[in-house]
């Protein structure tokens, strides 16, 4: 599988080639601050659009990780979602 460097791609130009295994590794990426500060909101975003691309595992993690969050960040992490969703 090839291996994308997640910190030089332009999340908004992934449309085209957004698959759950990409979604899910910027959650990742996001989740553990690997190459990008840690950000609980974005994480949670990337997961919920890889989930909605059958990623079981990105479903778990963000069920985890919004117990770490506040209802707002949560609501935060959604909106961004579907803006991400409307754009594509």
């Amino acid at each position: 599988m090839a291996r994308y460097d997640m910190s030089s791609v332009d999340c908004g130009a992934l449309g085209a080639v957004a698959t759950g295994t990409v979604l899910f590794q910027l959650g990742l990426m996001y989740a553990v601050g690997r190459s990008v500060p840690t950000d609980r909101v974005a994480a949670h975003k990337w997961f919920n659009l890889a989930a909605r691309e059958g990623v079981a595992e990105a479903a778990r993690l963000r069920k985890e990780l919004a117990l770490e969050m506040t209802s707002d960040e949560v609501a935060e992490a959604q909106r961004a979602a579907r803006a991400w969703l409307a754009q594509g």
